[in-house]
């Protein structure tokens, strides 16, 4: 089959988040399986050129429609770490890609409504005819609505679309000029309830609600996160729009790359290790309480990697901290804000414990840590308010980190309580609480905590347990084959 992923990230080229990973993640599996994958992407200037090889134009004089004009656009082709990609290059004097930023402008709507156009004509003029365009995130919300409004009676009537909503908390909310800059002229056409008038303002335009309802196939990251999209306030109000399209609608659970996630392996780290032998856990834990200046003694190290924000729980993070420090565990925090006020906090709050042997906060990112942190680490807290799939607990849990997490969205379908679940001993894995509060993240520390110490051999079956856990792509890809055999059959 032949796949075209257009995407706004793809790992480690391009990376904000998870969509990074899955995109690249996802690709390389179905080339695994014999398919054949090209991924589109905007040629940011801020990517890591040094894990694109071969990079080359390929396409030089490529004009895409903007408005009543045309902007002059170049594509580059490169491979990221096997993956081809061809890189869309605009000359405008917008300079839509060249910001020094992968997102964050007050233009992102315009910005993306053009490489929605750009990846199409693209395609259109390099006789790129798929059995099926993926599309990942309100980014690439117009795509589909193009291709069916547009580019269908240009030639491209082949290609069925998939779309993936990885958080609804962004949208793409916008004016109706976003239409008329993308040659959907017909503006009343577009702005009706059932199109792309977003659910809450009249007066705009709902990029991911158009990839909605004119894609042939909607996937979300998690199956919980699925139901949650539809029966509670996590779609952000696009819970109408969902049920309306439910019969073309899914929830596939995110994979992680076992052959960069995988302590046997894990170049990253000096003790390698697996669950039928588990102990270089323990010398890769001395290694980065060296490596930290955090005293070595016998206590259970617990960790947070990730952002800082809001949906993340950062007060119920910051909680954490201070109640591991109190009962007698220490605390390893890597991960930063986009939110200045939140990032402040943690600055002052790093300054405050910046001489407790028991704690270290690095704010910022560093992959080689983040390695280190997982391996060495007892146990690993996600508080999340939401969280559609997850990347950290299943990572964690292939490292021998113990997950305690709320129960919300993908933490939901792979985190399994230690005491209280339907599943049996050897699939239990982690902790899990309930409430978004204080109570709640105590009440599983506590549990936790307290089998580390009274109950050494249990927690470490509850390790072993979680790293047996099969979370690569291995699943995921072949559920995304039969979503794609299914819309190429309609």
């Amino acid at each position: 089959m032949y796949i075209v992923m257009i995407a706004p990230e793809c790992a480690p080229a391009a990376k904000v988040g998870g969509l990074a990973d899955v995109v690249f993640g996802l690709s390389r599996e179905l080339e695994i399986r014999g398919n054949d994958v090209e991924i589109i992407l905007p040629m940011y200037d801020c990517m890591r050129y040094d894990h694109i090889y071969g990079l080359q134009e390929t396409y030089r004089d490529l004009w895409v429609p903007y408005y009543d004009r045309k902007v002059h656009c170049s594509v580059y082709f490169g491979f990221v770490h096997g993956r081809k990609c061809f890189f869309i290059n605009d000359h405008s004097d917008k300079n839509f890609f060249n910001r020094g930023v992968f997102y964050g402008d007050h233009d992102d709507p315009e910005r993306f409504a053009f490489f929605c156009r750009a990846a199409l004509e693209f395609m259109l003029m390099s006789n790129k005819h798929p059995d099926v365009i993926h599309c990942h995130d309100w980014q690439t919300g117009l795509v589909p609505v193009l291709l069916f409004d547009v580019y269908k009676y240009l030639g491209m009537t082949h290609p069925r679309v998939c779309y993936t909503l990885h958080n609804l908390k962004h949208q793409g909310v916008v004016g109706e000029h976003i239409l008329r800059q993308a040659g959907l002229n017909d503006t009343g056409y577009y702005y009706h309830h059932d199109r792309m008038r977003d659910n809450f303002n009249a007066f705009a335009v709902n990029l991911m609600k158009g990839g909605i309802v004119y894609s042939n196939f909607i996937t979300t990251v998690s199956p919980n996160y699925a139901g949650e999209i539809k029966y509670s306030d996590e779609s952000f109000g696009l819970g109408h729009t969902v049920h309306v399209h439910s019969n073309k609608f899914g929830g596939v659970l995110n994979g992680i790359d076992y052959d960069f996630w995988n302590p046997e392996i894990d170049g990253y780290i000096p003790y390698h290790y697996s669950a039928d032998n588990p102990d270089g856990k323990y010398g890769n834990k001395d290694v980065l309480r060296d490596r930290l200046l955090l005293r070595k003694d016998y206590k259970p190290i617990i960790a947070y990697i990730g952002r800082l924000d809001h949906q993340k729980g950062v007060h119920l993070i910051r909680h954490a901290i201070f109640y591991a420090l109190n009962n007698n565990c220490q605390f390893i925090l890597l991960g930063s804000s986009p939110d200045p006020e939140i990032n402040s906090h943690f600055w002052n709050l790093k300054h405050e414990l910046n001489d407790n042997p028991d704690c270290h906060l690095e704010l910022g990112y560093n992959e080689e840590l983040s390695h280190l942190i997982y391996a060495g680490s007892d146990m690993i807290v996600i508080p999340s308010l939401f969280e559609p799939c997850g990347l950290t607990q299943m990572i964690a849990m292939r490292y021998g980190t113990v997950p305690v997490v709320r129960d919300t969205g993908g933490l939901h379908d792979t985190v399994f309580d230690a005491e209280y679940t339907y599943k049996s001993y050897h699939e239990r894995n982690g902790y899990v609480f309930t409430n978004f509060d204080y109570a709640g993240i105590e009440s599983a520390l506590h549990r936790a905590i307290g089998m580390w110490y009274s109950y050494p051999q249990h927690f470490r079956e509850l390790m072993t347990n979680a790293m047996r856990y099969d979370y690569s792509w291995n699943h995921p890809g072949e559920h995304y084959l039969n979503i794609y055999e299914y819309i190429r059959e309609k």
